[in-house]
């Protein structure tokens, strides 16, 4: 769908005079196959009446699969009250639906200012597929806390299916609420944003690491190798769940990793499977101009070369000590937990000029949502419910590139990008 464009009223004009509504208004509707040329021949049509009797004052149009709806509000003395211009919009209208074979309808248009649409936000329907239970129950969850959705635009069709709704007159908790059992009752992730130049000035992005740009932990792959599985796999599932504090929880399962060999994280990081969809979504927008990242409360022998591998922009992690070419069982340095995944996104925007309300977080654990808080769009991936409930948007597909459509690109945007 095509911005909509609109010329102010006179009365809107710098200087211009206080009067009343103004001229009448008529809305010329084209619909029918698309095909090269329509526009230009309508509006070509619209110019021969006289641009001194007639002004646009908006225009839309959108093309679904191959059909065509324009529509075009134009005004001017006595364009809808029956007169000689009314019989001339309406002569004009056949003549345009003459030579282009498209269906051209006129009908009177109120010349009063639109009411007040209140607060704008965008919801972002996502799944795959996405059943028509989920756009209807969106569509009534908006209605009931008094939204309107004034667009509908799709936004990808692969890897998932997903549709941005404009909806206007609501606020950010009721929709979400609303919209939050809806996701639940459909099997479908509902993302809600506020409208604005804010959504598309994001810059700078933090992905967590395990679970979320990788596949599993790699603490408990760690763990498989010096035999404690069983051990560190329940003290993680604890941890990622709020259950248990995450330096206390980190310094147990380090401890039981005494005496591997350092060459296991050579291994293991060999052995790392990315989430699908990552590469696209980091390569995506770093063509885009963003800061790129990761913020992990796994291991800096990991995660270190995982960024350079991927060309990202910072990396903050935890580094295990070793020595005699073992794990000793303790970490050095800051400890990265949750109060220091926030730190780490505040430094990294800080040390790139770029404010928090530009910057985007991405996680799956309670670990993570001091930052999922702290950045301008905090999005729970494949998360916990814990995170789930506090975070701004939720994905439950297995595709990290979904990111992209929460932020609002297209499918054909991605594609132009890569």
């Amino acid at each position: 769908m095509t911005d909509r464009a609109a010329v102010p009223a006179p009365t809107d004009l710098p200087g211009g005079p206080e009067v009343g509504p103004g001229p009448e208004g008529a809305l010329l509707t084209v619909t029918g196959a698309d095909r090269p040329g329509v526009t230009a021949t309508l509006f070509a049509a619209l110019e021969a009446l006289g641009g001194e009797v007639v002004e646009v004052v908006d225009v839309e149009q959108v093309v679904v699969h191959g059909q065509l709806v324009l529509g075009v509000v134009v005004r001017g003395p006595g364009v809808a009250g029956g007169g000689a211009l009314a019989d001339r919009l309406a002569a004009t209208a056949a003549e345009v639906a003459a030579a282009t074979g498209l269906a051209v309808t006129t009908e009177p248009a109120t010349a009063t200012e639109p009411p007040e649409r209140g607060p704008r936000h965008h919801v972002t329907v996502l799944g795959r597929p996405v059943p028509p239970a989920a756009v209807a129950g969106a569509a009534q969850a908006i209605a009931e806390v008094g939204g309107n959705i004034e667009a509908v635009r799709r936004l990808s069709d692969y890897p998932v299916t997903s549709f941005e709704l404009t909806v206007s007159g609501a606020g950010s908790t009721q929709l979400r609420t609303a919209l939050g059992a809806v996701a639940a009752r459909t099997g479908t992730d509902v993302a809600v944003e506020q409208a604005g130049l804010v959504r598309r000035s994001k810059r700078l992005i933090v992905l967590d690491v395990d679970s979320t740009l990788v596949r599993g932990e790699v603490i408990d792959e760690l763990a498989v190798r010096a035999g404690r599985a069983g051990e560190v796999a329940g003290i993680t599932a604890a941890a990622m769940n709020g259950e248990l504090d995450f330096e206390q929880s980190l310094r147990a399962r380090v401890a039981l990793l005494a005496g591997l060999p350092v060459g296991v994280l050579d291994e293991v990081r060999e052995q790392l499977v990315l989430t699908p969809g990552a590469r696209t979504l980091i390569r995506t927008l770093q063509r885009l101009g963003f800061r790129c990242g990761i913020v992990s409360g796994g291991f800096t022998q990991i995660t270190d070369p995982l960024a350079a591998a991927l060309g990202l922009d910072f990396a903050a992690a935890n580094t295990l000590e070793v020595a005699d070419g073992r794990l000793t069982g303790g970490l050095v340095g800051e400890i990265v937990d949750r109060a220091g995944k926030a730190r780490a996104l505040a430094r990294f925007a800080a040390e790139h000029g770029i404010p928090l309300e530009q910057t985007v977080a991405v996680g799956d654990g309670a670990n993570d949502l001091d930052m999922l808080a702290a950045a301008g769009l905090g999005i729970a991936f494949n998360a916990k419910p814990v995170v789930r409930e506090q975070a701004n948007a939720a994905l439950n597909q297995p595709y990290l590139d979904a990111v992209l459509q929460v932020l609002g690109f297209t499918r054909d945007e991605v594609l132009d990008a890569g």
